[in-house]
């Protein structure tokens, strides 16, 4: 099992939580946390400036094709940003933790 981090942004507080309740109940994720940011990006020729917040789900390799479907389906955006990273360490119990609650 390879403990991974799914990162996804959406444009507010309210489409985070449904987004984040919906995992973790299904089973996708063991957990999800939630951080405002200010986001700087290049969308159809122009730079734009905006308010979003950021998802972080803490799930298993084996459960991202699942989690990018389930993300795709809830978000709002026309092109959603999804892109996952394996931890380098991870503590075993913690790793477990994760395993355990993904199904």
């Amino acid at each position: 099992m390879t403990a991974i981090a799914v990162v996804t942004t959406v444009s507010s507080k309210k489409e985070a939580r449904r987004m984040a309740h919906a995992l973790v109940e299904a089973g996708l994720a063991a957990c999800a946390q939630i951080s405002r940011i200010d986001s700087v990006y290049a969308w159809k020729g122009a730079i734009e400036h905006g308010k979003e917040y950021r998802v972080l789900f803490k799930t298993t390799v084996e459960r991202y094709g699942a989690i990018e479907h389930a993300i795709r389906d809830l978000h709002s955006y026309e092109l959603p940003a999804i892109h996952a990273f394996a931890f380098a360490h991870i503590s075993a119990p913690y790793a477990d933790w994760i395993e355990s609650n993904t199904r």
